[in-house]
């Protein structure tokens, strides 16, 4: 889950929408995506397992793994695996066997569902607020996971650290992803690798710097504007769990959202690089029809543009899936995927 930054809408009109869109190349193939043609087509995928037992042996592990059954057959092409490494790592920060078995099992499970997995390092409120820790523990992550997995499963991706931000500047986190970049390219030179923008408002794609060489990379940013939108009524925030409920879909909500994928767009063409929008959601507190239509939104913009893309989340908070009906929430499915007609 992201940390939480917060956007408010600026005042844009469709008209003038359409001519920043028409202007600047908003084009529906995403000429980004075109420039990695060897990299994988990861489509429409969903978070899973972040907060979740599967990791600590079971207790109060809601996720069953025949619920990627249920994720392929509703139209999902990869789930993006969200662990916490640093949790497991003991002296040294050697990372628990035990648990690096159960990754193992969770990505053959991924695998044997024709499912493409994405192991995405989630430590983000260690790497946001200390980053001299999270640049060791991040390091020794990737040391070991890039040497346990290489070789292996080919369809696998690494996702190098869940939302870079806080107290970590651009320069920050462009020393640290390129170090872990040069770890991984040690063992696993050819690995699909996603690489994420610095985490705040402004999605500050043109201050990240990426080996010109090295073609294997995705770049990821996250949405959840506007913040008061898509968190209202969360109980974890003093702030949020006030709020609401509050509406969503109006020319103007649109075309703020429409303007900041503008943005990623114009750089992904002219760096040649494909996008991944890794993360988007709104809580279950927000007006159902408001919640539905930004969904939808967000996901066909994606589309449009060649993205591809991953809910927040397949079950607790945000949750896609009711885990205690063991079936999915259809609103929330069916402006994700819409039925085919």
């Amino acid at each position: 889950m992201r940390a939480i930054r917060a956007r408010w809408t600026r005042s844009f009109n469709l008209a003038a929408t359409a001519f920043f869109l028409a202007s600047f190349g908003f084009h529906a193939n995403g000429a980004g995506q075109a420039a990695s043609r060897d990299l994988p087509k990861l489509g429409r995928g969903i978070n899973i397992l972040g907060y979740d037992g599967i990791w600590e042996g079971g207790r109060n592990a809601p996720f069953r793994l025949d619920n990627l059954t249920a994720i392929r057959k509703a139209g999902f092409s990869h789930v993006r695996i969200n662990i916490f490494g640093f949790k497991f790592m003991g002296p040294g920060n050697v990372l628990d066997e035990i648990v690096l078995r159960r990754l193992d099992a969770v990505i053959e499970d991924v695998l044997a569902r024709n499912l493409i997995p994405i192991v995405d390092e989630h430590d983000t409120h260690i790497c946001q607020r200390d980053v001299s820790e999270c640049g060791e523990k991040l390091r020794a992550f990737w040391r070991q996971i890039a040497e346990r997995y290489a070789g292996k499963y080919p369809a696998l991706v690494f996702e190098v650290l869940n939302e870079p931000g806080g107290q970590m500047t651009s320069g920050d986190w462009n020393s640290l992803l390129n170090e872990c970049l040069e770890i991984i390219r040690r063992t696993n030179p050819a690995r699909p690798v996603i690489a994420a923008v610095l985490n705040t408002d402004d999605i500050p794609v043109d201050d990240l710097a990426l080996p010109a060489d090295d073609r294997n990379l995705i770049v990821t940013f996250h949405y959840y504007a506007p913040i008061r939108f898509t968190h209202q009524g969360a109980p974890w925030s003093p702030t949020f769990s006030r709020i609401g409920p509050l509406d969503w879909g109006s020319p103007d909500d649109e075309a703020k959202a429409a303007a900041d994928f503008g943005k990623m767009n114009l750089w992904a063409e002219k760096e040649k690089r494909p996008v991944y929008l890794g993360e988007f959601g709104v809580y279950e507190r927000a007006p159902s029809d408001s919640r539905a239509r930004y969904l939808s939104f967000m996901a066909r913009s994606a589309d449009r543009l060649g993205w591809s893309w991953a809910y927040w989340q397949f079950d607790h908070d945000f949750a896609a899936f009711d885990s205690a009906r063991q079936a999915w929430k259809p609103d929330i499915l069916r402006a994700l995927i819409p039925p085919q007609r």
